[in-house]
């Protein structure tokens, strides 16, 4: 287990919590102390969260859609997963979009998306002059089939 510190903009922040033993992803919260945030249908919005993170060098936290907003709501995340990355120490916000045929509110406190901490490695990129061959080859967007 890896600690992940965060400062908050308010004391009433929450910070982000593992719903069940078995979760990867942790529930992160809303933040509007100032009130509810309606998200147009079709339309997008940031919401704060409150939370400043210091993630340790070489993880990463990706933001990432709830399912039961998705579901029941068609509220999901914009540029899923999002990434926060270790030297970023600004205000986490979530960029949720409406896909529903109805307004949404965001109220205070709501479970809008989850934190996955995620390991990451950096590369180095070289040029070569060939690829070693692979079965798939040069075969994209379909080519392996529907079924």
């Amino acid at each position: 287990m890896i600690v992940v510190r965060f400062k908050k903009t308010n004391p009433d922040v929450t910070l982000p919590q593992y719903e069940t033993d078995g979760a990867s992803g942790c529930d992160v919260r809303a933040f509007l102390p100032e009130g509810p945030l309606v998200i147009p249908r079709g339309e997008w919005r940031l919401v704060p969260t409150g939370l400043c993170p210091e993630i340790p060098k070489g993880y990463e936290i990706q933001v990432r859609p709830r399912s039961g907003l998705a579901a029941r709501n068609g509220i999901t995340c914009l540029n899923t997963p999002g990434t926060v990355d270790s030297d970023y120490r600004g205000e986490i916000k979530v960029n949720l979009i409406n896909h529903s045929k109805s307004d949404f509110v965001v109220e205070n406190g709501m479970r809008i998306a989850q934190f996955v901490v995620a390991k990451v490695d950096t590369a180095e990129f070289v040029v070569v002059d060939d690829l070693s061959p692979s079965s798939r080859g040069e075969g994209g967007f379909g080519s392996t089939g529907v079924r």
